[in-house]
């Protein structure tokens, strides 16, 4: 029998802050441009519509390699890959600091992409190694509430730095904590199974508790790839989570620029303004998404009833930016655009956590690598499309609409098509006449 939570040591927490720094720097180099965007519209004359290319320049590239990653972090494992993403991604974001203009930007951007591709399916996977299944809300909530926290301390931070140093300031701090996190990492992170300060009893422990299976997908990593593609349960996560990244990335882009716009701010009092609803999101994305959704989990409440519950619900606050549209005054928008990213990130680490929660062995790594290519077309969808219609209508209302429809469909998804959270059998193993394994 496993030993009790309380009995163990907590080797796994020290695993779950390490994740979540890391995701909260890796959204400092996502978030400096949208702080930057008034300085450098005006010193390289940009229109809305380069804006939203710049802005979504990142997430071409990364979500491009986000099933080719995950078959990659699959095949050679969380501690290999994520080292060396790290680094990559603390170089990548110096060279945004010292480009000339529109192209080199765009260059640079997409650079950060390749190099932050394997981030969170990494985070993801290493949370299935290291947490038993009543632990892994709060432990997806700890790295994914980092991603709202970053608009916390990120912006002021950024914003200071730009205002008083200039906009490459903002860039090269960004730079320096990406390589202090590819130093800690290297030091600090293995898998259980290599992890020597990891003790027995809470390694007995993890596993017993429902842990993913360490190891290579059964028939190679391809065909488990193809094998993934085929189940309802993938597609049903995959649209579901996308749809809420698309609000979460028009609010991660354009927020600070909608307060400028709209509400006629300076960029130090839009910064201060867009603390607000990432505040209460990090809050929700901890308490709700994580800490709620387990302890309700833990009292014997239906796993799979709970968690969709949460994500439904959240969701649906989400329309609440539609509250926005209908004033002009600054307490009135920002207090609807916080409920509306309180309820979307209460969703968020449920939906995260599922990645881990229904796959099969050797397959974590593939299928966050599908859910977040998706998820982050979204996120070069977004701001294209946001561009474009603030462009075309010079408001923000035709853009809150289409996130609207987007959040719709992907309530329907988690409902209809994801059906109940538990783990995809992992796949037949079946020699061909040559001897070589296959999928069946």
């Amino acid at each position: 029998m496993a030993p009790n939570a309380q009995r163990v040591p907590g080797r796994r927490w020290t695993i779950g802050v390490l994740l979540g720094v890391g995701v909260l720097i890796n959204y400092f180099d996502r978030i400096n441009l949208s702080v930057a965007a008034p300085q450098l519209q005006q010193e390289f004359r940009l229109s809305p519509e380069q804006l939203g290319l710049l802005f979504s320049a990142f997430f071409w590239s990364y979500s491009l390699l986000q099933v080719p990653g995950g078959i990659v972090l699959d095949r050679f494992g969380v501690t290999r890959v994520g080292r060396w993403g790290a680094f990559l991604w603390s170089m990548a974001s110096a060279v945004t600091a010292v480009a000339g203009g529109f192209a080199g930007i765009f260059a640079a951007r997409i650079v950060l992409g390749i190099a932050e591709a394997p981030a969170f399916p990494a985070s993801q996977k290493a949370t299935g190694y290291w947490f038993p299944r009543n632990e892994r809300a709060r432990s997806t909530a700890i790295f994914d509430s980092a991603a709202k926290f970053s608009n916390v301390i990120g912006v002021p931070l950024v914003a200071f730095a730009i205002v008083e140093l200039g906009w490459r300031w903002g860039f090269g701090i960004t730079a320096f904590l990406s390589l202090a996190y590819f130093v800690a990492y290297w030091a600090i992170y293995r898998d259980p199974s290599e992890d020597r300060r990891l003790t027995h009893a809470e390694h007995i422990y993890i596993v017993d508790g429902g842990a993913t299976p360490e190891g290579v997908a059964a028939g190679g990593n391809s065909a488990m790839l193809g094998y993934l593609l085929r189940n309802r349960k993938v597609w049903g996560l995959t649209i579901g989570f996308s749809a809420y990244g698309y609000s979460f990335y028009l609010f991660l882009t354009w927020l600070p620029g909608y307060l400028e716009q709209t509400l006629h701010m300076s960029i130090l009092k839009s910064a201060g303004y867009a603390t607000i609803p990432w505040i209460f999101a990090s809050l929700a994305d901890l308490l709700i998404g994580g800490f709620l959704v387990d302890h309700l989990i833990a009292r014997g409440r239906d796993e799979t009833r709970v968690r969709k519950t949460v994500l439904v619900a959240g969701m649906l606050l989400g329309l609440t930016v539609f509250g926005a549209v209908a004033t002009t005054n600054p307490v009135w928008a920002i207090t609807w655009i916080t409920i509306a990213l309180t309820g979307l990130s209460a969703a968020a680490p449920v939906g995260s956590s599922i990645v881990s929660l229904i796959a099969p062995r050797g397959g974590t790594g593939t299928i966050g690598g599908i859910v977040n290519f998706t998820n982050n077309l979204m996120g070069a969808a977004a701001p294209i499309v946001t561009g474009f219609i603030v462009g075309l209508t010079h408001s923000f209302a035709g853009a809150f609409l289409v996130a609207g429809v987007v959040l719709v469909i992907g309530i329907v998804s988690y409902v209809v098509v994801l059906g109940r959270i538990e783990p995809i059998p992992e796949p037949a193993v079946t020699l061909d006449r040559s001897g070589t394994s296959a999928v069946a």
